[in-house]
């Protein structure tokens, strides 16, 4: 893949596995990538992502916990169909809700490039009792492969989700 890739890490560090994406940039980024590939940690920072994602990119990886109902721990790669263009963005700037940052996007007249996203289902979501940061055993144990798989799409251009 020659053009520009944006490797955006989403989630909040708060929230058990919701962290997920997070920690696999922060991990990417100690990684040898292309020059074309920028490597972002966005946690919560959805108006941040919407304004990168203002820029020219040929292909954008979003990295997030991704509860599809599977076993806690489970990769998965999906390209997502883009947003309704007729619903207005409602963003809370202290939340990402990844929908509304794409709608936000074309609000402001911006082109939203191919979307892939890694992510993991989450054993937990919600903050711990006891005050513990940190993802779960099962989702911990991925954080590797997801790089792997990221870094794998990013130097041999696999774009292609059913492919990975």
């Amino acid at each position: 893949m020659s053009g520009k890739v944006l490797v955006a890490g989403i989630g909040n560090i708060f929230l058990g596995d919701d962290a997920f994406g997070v920690e696999v940039v922060n991990r990417t980024m100690l990684q040898s990538v292309p020059g074309n590939v920028c490597v972002v940690d966005f946690g919560i920072r959805s108006f941040d992502l919407a304004y990168a994602l203002m820029e020219e990119w040929e292909q954008v990886i979003l990295v997030d916990a991704l509860p599809q109902g599977g076993q806690p721990g489970t990769l998965y790669l999906l390209e997502p169909e883009l947003p309704d263009d007729s619903e207005e963005p409602n963003m809370d700037a202290h939340t990402m809700n990844p929908v509304a940052v794409l709608r936000l996007v074309k609000a402001l007249g911006g082109d939203v490039p191919r979307i892939l996203v890694v992510g993991c289902e989450p054993a937990s979501v919600e903050p711990d009792t006891g005050g513990n940061m940190g993802l779960s055993a099962p989702v911990k144990a991925m954080v590797d492969e997801a790089v792997r798989m990221i870094l794998e799409l990013v130097t041999r251009g696999r774009g292609d989700a059913a492919a990975a």
